[in-house]
Order: C-alpha cells, then structure tokens, then sequence
C-alpha cells in the first residue's frame, strides 16, 4: 500500500473554515476504489496546522492524483495555504493498521 502524510500550513483567517473547504474533497477521494483510508487532524502545537493521512491500495494512487475531484481540490486549497505544503508518502508492506505491539491493551 502506498501511505501519505501530507502537513498543510493554512493561513490563520481560513484555519476554522478548513474542514468545510475540503469537505468535498474528503468525501470524493474517501468514496474512491482502492483509498483504504483520508483522515485530517488539527496540530496541537499549531492551531494553523492541519494533517491528513492517506492510503492508498498500491495501483489506486495514480487514479487519485489524476481525478478530476484531485485538481479541484487543489484549486480549493490553494487561496487558504499559508505555505507550501510538506508531505511523505512510501510504499509499505500491508492493507491496513496494525496492533501496536509495545503498547497492549488485554
């Protein structure tokens, strides 16, 4: 599978309105064939800072980069964008989530 990380730096006026400026987005790539997962979460030492992780069946990430929902997307985020932003994405072994094995839970 191919995991994303990608750090998106949004301009302070725009960083409460974020989830509703990807919204449309979030729902069209979460609704894609081969996208195992697209969750966003806030930074706790940057209230400016939002973080999605992404992943992808290892043939489905190309098709998503190419959607036409992608560039819009990007188009919507643009204008919000303090900065550039910074991403990771590697191809891992697996499907999913795995236990944490220093951590249990019984």
């Amino acid at each position: 599978m191919i995991v994303i990380t990608v750090k998106f730096p949004v301009l302070p006026e725009h960083a409460e309105s974020w989830p509703e400026r990807v919204r449309e987005f979030t729902e069209a790539t979460r609704a894609e064939p081969g996208n195992l997962w697209f969750q966003w979460s806030r930074s706790l030492e940057d209230p400016n800072e939002y973080v999605l992780i992404e992943a992808f069946k290892d043939d489905a990430a190309e098709a998503h980069v190419s959607s036409d929902h992608f560039a819009k997307g990007l188009e919507a985020m643009r204008p919000a964008l303090a900065a550039t932003p910074k991403i990771i994405s590697r191809q891992v072994d697996g499907e999913g989530w795995d236990e944490m094995g220093e951590l249990r839970i019984d």
